[in-house]
């Protein structure tokens, strides 16, 4: 096979085109001016072409020279770039994130953290995908996303997990519910109420159904939701009770126009873990990184009025 053209050379070649001269080229470059020479030669007989006319004046390229330069700039200015990337990688965010959230999550969080991230590291590319929550984990094992943020706990011996915060779940009812009126729930208020819950599929409905368990609740097997908003739609038409997060009724429920309010659990808690969980062989700054302005973000926008997220 024949040898290719080394980085070095084609650097050479392109600091001869910009000064014309071997002598400033060969300083530029750190060397002496017989070595560049050299390396030009080398590179002529490699391609099998004369790149450079030889003689008294400024060095001219030949036409064949001007043609392997516009390559040779290309493949130096993008070695350059990869220098510089991996650069702002390891101190930073950069580059393309591929991250996967619960829709449970994502839509409801995600919106004060792009905004800041866009501000502090406008090189990032943000790609974010809502997935199934049964589908998160074989996503991200497979490498089809770099990152997810879930609710937790998630994880394994392959897998690294942060925990963000520890996320409120609040009791939704109708606004004629004997309830409403209350400031505050306990957990003792659960008895015998029906609790309209997400299907099986989310992690939120194995919580919800460990505390019906414990707490005396009746989950409503038959009107399992298939989103939030159904879930709060049910509520609204009298059908039972839920658990909902704060996260989705800051973002979604008005009590001064909604006909289904929240209450909050006397000393919150009852609550949900979110945290992020990413291939344990990746590179940890860059999701160390991320962890820190989703925190960020949470603490500034989502610490206002009763029952705070919980942040360790």
């Amino acid at each position: 096979m024949k040898n290719m053209p080394s980085l070095r050379q084609l650097r050479y070649l392109v600091a001869l085109s910009e000064v014309r001269h071997f002598r400033k080229a060969a300083e530029a470059m750190g060397i002496s001016q017989p070595s560049l020479s050299l390396q030009i030669s080398n590179l002529e007989d490699l391609l099998g072409v004369l790149l450079v006319e030889r003689g008294r004046g400024p060095v001219t390229l030949t036409p064949e020279g001007r043609e392997v330069l516009v390559r040779a700039a290309r493949i130096v200015d993008e070695v350059h770039g990869i220098i510089d990337l991996t650069a702002s990688l390891k101190t930073g965010l950069a580059g393309t994130i591929r991250l996967g959230t619960t829709p449970t999550i994502g839509p409801y969080l995600m919106p004060y953290v792009v905004e800041r991230l866009h501000t502090r590291y406008p090189e990032l590319r943000l790609y974010i995908r809502e997935v199934a929550p049964r589908d998160l984990r074989g996503e991200l094992l497979m490498g089809r996303l770099d990152v997810i943020l879930t609710q937790l706990p998630e994880g394994g011996g392959d897998l690294t997990t942060r925990r963000l915060f520890r996320e409120p779940l609040l009791l939704a009812m109708p606004d004629d519910h004997p309830l409403a009126s209350r400031v505050d729930v306990t957990e003792a208020d659960l008895a015998d109420l029906n609790v309209l819950s997400l299907g099986p599929d989310y992690a939120l409905h194995d919580q919800i159904a460990a505390l019906c368990h414990q707490h005396g609740a009746i989950i409503a097997r038959d009107y399992e939701g298939t989103s939030l908003d159904a879930i709060r739609q049910m509520v609204g038409m009298g059908m039972g009770v839920a658990f909902l997060p704060r996260l989705y009724a800051r973002s979604e429920i008005d009590s001064r126009s909604s006909n289904v309010v929240v209450k909050p659990f006397r000393r919150s808690t009852v609550m949900r873990s979110i945290g992020m969980v990413w291939r344990s062989a990746s590179s940890p700054v860059m999701f160390d990184r991320l962890s820190d302005i989703i925190k960020e973000a949470s603490r500034q926008h989502l610490q206002i009025g009763k029952s705070p997220v919980i942040f360790d």
